[in-house]
């Protein structure tokens, strides 16, 4: 993908996608996201969940994260307090909960202490994004077109749904 291409999917990214080409670029290579369909429903997904690669840290505080049944399901413990705050969102695709973090720590052999730090650079951003595609089975998803389902993979549900259709038909032509 060539920069013009990915400001042409991308095109409030313009200030930064010259930073964040290159691991772009690696990253689908690196994870097999090599095909036209793979790439657009790719950058398309991060685009909407990073808002044109604003942000590679959720903006919400975590906290929702302490308790219940999501802080469960996360790997977050009630007793550890500020867990929530400590393992939210980073990356491009959104790494959430400790054992998220753990598990993308473990496969990049970063230690956990230090991967939210890393999640939020470029390189981290860009290849936990692939990490999280491979490891979700995304780019079959991508394969049969499917992207309500690599939404909903993605976003546990379909949150921003219209916008990343539109992402992705750009993206398909761009990059066709």
């Amino acid at each position: 993908m060539t920069l013009d291409q990915l400001v042409r999917i991308l095109p409030f990214a313009r200030p930064r996608a010259a930073k964040y080409l290159g691991w772009l670029n690696a990253t689908m290579t690196e994870f097999d996201i090599t095909t036209p369909a793979r790439q657009a429903s790719f950058i398309s997904q991060l685009g909407h969940e990073s808002a044109h690669l604003r942000y590679v840290e959720e903006l919400a505080s975590g906290a929702a994260y302490d308790t219940g049944r999501l802080a469960f399901r996360l790997g977050n413990t009630p007793e550890a307090d500020g867990d929530g705050q400590k393992w939210k969102g980073h990356g491009f695709l959104q790494v959430t909960g400790v054992a998220n973090h753990a598990a993308c720590a473990a496969y990049f052999g970063i230690s956990v202490e230090r991967i939210s730090a890393w999640l939020v650079t470029p390189e981290g951003a860009s290849r936990s994004a692939g990490w999280f595609w491979k490891t979700h089975g995304l780019n079959e998803l991508a394969d049969a077109g499917d992207q309500v389902a690599v939404t909903r993979r993605i976003n546990g549900g379909i949150n921003g749904l219209a916008d990343r259709l539109a992402l992705f038909n750009t993206a398909r032509r761009v990059l066709a």
